[in-house]
């Protein structure tokens, strides 16, 4: 089979740092194309990949020779260039959130149904080891039945990790839409419904603006999120931490299990009747640490279309995640308790 041929829109950190290396390590494509407004940065891509630069995507879409597109760019735009790049019968990958409302998630995932190309959401956190593992034992069992969870995503803000610093659009509420919610929250909210195997059906939510300055994008959230077996727990995202926090702590009949929170192991099982089991997994990724290690995203996307399967994280996946999302600040807003859409 010939490679695949790629083109990726927005060359800015999530670009830079996992999808152009990670596309690059993988045998089974070819980066052709990058596309960026700013025509310094596209270049400066394109010369470092051997690509072509492009700073409209429509006329990228329309010219370069490329199988897969993957999107990312603001908030704002993930949904309008996705549908495009389907449309014109591209795969796309699109960061995460996939949009910023349900509306445009449905037509994103009606698009991709319509041109028969596949569309994957990147949700890296499902592919995190000691997320896997985890998930591998409350599927079998052991951990018993699942009571209550916190988890949290937080760092000291994507001022540290976007290529613009402070003025990013990640500040900007008209191209973020949303803020940490949308930037750490959303990771999170896929992952419990991937690890737990169920979705969330009620939200109460905080979700406030204010250690960021002026900016008007929420950068603090505490959710208590319900499940549909009645599991209840936390999930905190926030732009305020001192130092980056990726912790997942669920607790069950059987066991207790902590995920990234131990300093030497990825993933400890604390079973009720006294033994203790550590898993060295090896860490998960962390802006912290300048991202190199891989996601892994891009080799799952690339299988799905190799071997002509189902994603990992479909639209419809990305869509179960961003309502919950959407949920929290429709709570917060309205000071209720909210019923998340299926």
């Amino acid at each position: 089979m010939s490679k695949l041929k790629v083109g990726v829109i927005g060359c800015g950190s999530i670009s830079r740092y996992r999808h152009l290396p990670e596309y690059a390590a993988n045998s089974q494509v070819e980066i052709v194309a990058v596309c960026d407004i700013i025509e310094d940065r596209a270049t400066e891509m394109a010369e470092q990949y051997n690509a072509t630069a492009y700073t409209d995507y429509n006329k990228m879409l329309e010219e370069a020779d490329i199988d897969v597109v993957s999107v990312c760019t603001p908030n704002y735009l993930h949904a309008p260039m996705s549908i495009d790049a389907l449309n014109a019968g591209k795969h796309v990958l699109c960061e995460k959130p996939m949009a910023t409302s349900e509306e445009e998630a449905k037509n994103m995932i009606a698009a991709a149904e319509a041109s028969g190309k596949k569309l994957m959401i990147a949700h890296n956190q499902r592919f995190v080891t000691s997320h896997a593992k985890a998930r591998e034992i409350i599927k079998s069992g052991a951990a018993g039945r699942i009571y209550s969870f916190r988890t949290a995503f937080g760092h000291p803000g994507p001022e540290g990790w976007s290529i613009d610093g402070r003025e990013s659009w990640f500040f900007r509420k008209d191209e973020a839409f949303i803020g940490a919610m949308g930037d750490l929250g959303v990771h999170k909210t896929d992952l419990m419904r991937y690890l737990l195997g169920e979705e969330f059906v009620e939200v109460g939510a905080f979700v406030e603006s204010g250690a960021k300055g002026d900016s008007d994008v929420d950068d603090n959230a505490v959710c208590v999120l319900k499940s549909e077996s009645g599991i209840i727990g936390t999930l905190a995202a926030s732009w305020a931490y001192g130092k980056e926090d990726n912790s997942t702590i669920i607790y069950a009949e059987n066991a207790v299990l902590r995920l990234e929170d131990h300093p030497e192991y990825s993933l400890v099982v604390q079973y009720r009747n006294g033994e203790t089991v550590n898993y060295d997994l090896g860490k998960i990724q962390s802006n912290e640490e300048g991202g190199q290690n891989s996601t892994r995203v891009i080799e799952f996307f690339v299988d799905s279309i190799v071997n002509d399967i189902v994603p990992p994280v479909s639209g419809e996946e990305g869509m179960k995640s961003l309502n919950v999302v959407l949920a929290a600040l429709e709570s917060t807003e309205t000071k209720q308790i909210v019923q998340i859409k299926k």
